[in-house]
């Protein structure tokens, strides 16, 4: 898999996670919407750590500078 995601999205997409399930485990979202947003905070962190993100690929996307990319 070639990278494609810079730092600056991996960094949004973690924060996002760890918001995510902060708000789950506080008990502040629950229920399906929990759920949904705790998968979507997983995907989002296994992302951010392979910086690869496969919804890129169908639409040319990336946001990886060419010195991040080695």
């Amino acid at each position: 898999m070639k990278k494609n995601m810079g730092s600056t999205d991996r960094i949004i997409r973690i924060v996002l996670a760890v918001i995510i399930a902060g708000l789950y485990y506080g008990g502040y979202i629950s229920g399906t919407l929990g759920i949904v947003l705790l998968v979507a905070a997983v995907i989002f962190a296994v992302t951010s750590f392979v910086s690869f993100c496969p919804a890129y690929v169908p639409f040319g996307l990336n946001t990886c500078s060419t010195k991040e990319k080695k």
